[in-house]
């Protein structure tokens, strides 16, 4: 039974909890449990979309630094490896994933944040890359998607320096998506991965593959991937239910093939 990352399912969503106190340093077994609850979460029908968060204290304060201290080339890999790829997972899966960021989301932990869909922080978060002050640098994709969503200048001030960055000016620079009053920050996530898994769910899987297409094939490979994406909606029952809903002036109600 899986002891540092919980997976609960919620009317639709998924929820998947770290849980390592105090601070949820990501260790190699928090990373591998949250690689196995993404894989779960993305293979269960009843899982439309999924919010991350580390309970209503923080997110996660970043890597275990007394299990990597005396690490080699060969043991880090695997450490790095495993978190890397469940941000790639989260990057990937067609179902919308929120970060629902509590207190800090720092160093590994806030690249997990960064792998998801969507950003919710609280309004008493604080987010940062503060690997360069251990002397080393992201390892699992926070300097590339920082660059991605804010672009290189961000990228290198935040990379560089270390620093760390309030809620506020997280989202000033376009790193978080919304502010939340720190008590409703789980309910906000809640309820609108709640839309999004009651939602037409091939439609958003499409919309997602085609951002994230403007992301890592910009210009014509990207532009002719959304058509194509387009054109292989039609005939699926969501899109014929959410058309003839609008002919006939009605809510739609999706569902899947």
């Amino acid at each position: 039974m899986p002891e540092l990352v919980h997976l609960n399912v919620d009317d639709g969503v998924g929820i998947v909890r770290l849980d390592r106190p105090p601070a949820n340093a990501i260790s190699l077994q928090l990373s591998i449990e949250l690689l196995r609850a993404l894989q779960e979460a993305g293979s269960r029908d009843d899982v439309g979309a999924l919010v991350l968060w580390g309970g209503s204290k923080l997110f996660a304060a970043g890597a275990d630094i007394k299990e990597i201290v005396d690490l080699d080339t060969d043991g880090i890999r695997e450490q790095v490896t495993e978190l890397g790829d469940a941000c790639d997972l989260l990057e990937a899966m067609p179902k919308v994933s929120i970060a629902a960021i509590t207190g800090f989301a720092l160093g590994g932990g806030f690249e997990l944040s960064l792998a998801c869909d969507l950003r919710y922080a609280a309004d008493d978060a604080v987010v940062g890359q503060p690997e360069i002050k251990l002397g080393v640098i992201p390892g699992a994709g926070g300097s590339q998607r920082i660059t991605w969503l804010a672009g290189a200048g961000v990228a290198r001030d935040l990379t560089y320096t270390g620093r760390q960055v309030e809620a506020d000016e997280a989202k000033a620079l376009r790193l978080v998506e919304r502010v939340v009053p720190a008590d409703q920050i789980l309910e906000a996530a809640m309820q609108d991965a709640r839309t999004f898994a009651r939602g037409p769910r091939q439609a958003i899987a499409a919309a997602k593959e085609a951002i994230r297409g403007a992301v890592e094939t910009p210009g014509p490979t990207g532009i002719g991937r959304e058509k194509e994406l387009f054109i292989e909606l039609f005939g699926t029952a969501d899109q014929r239910e959410g058309m003839r809903a609008f002919i006939e002036k009605r809510p739609p109600v999706f569902g899947s093939d």
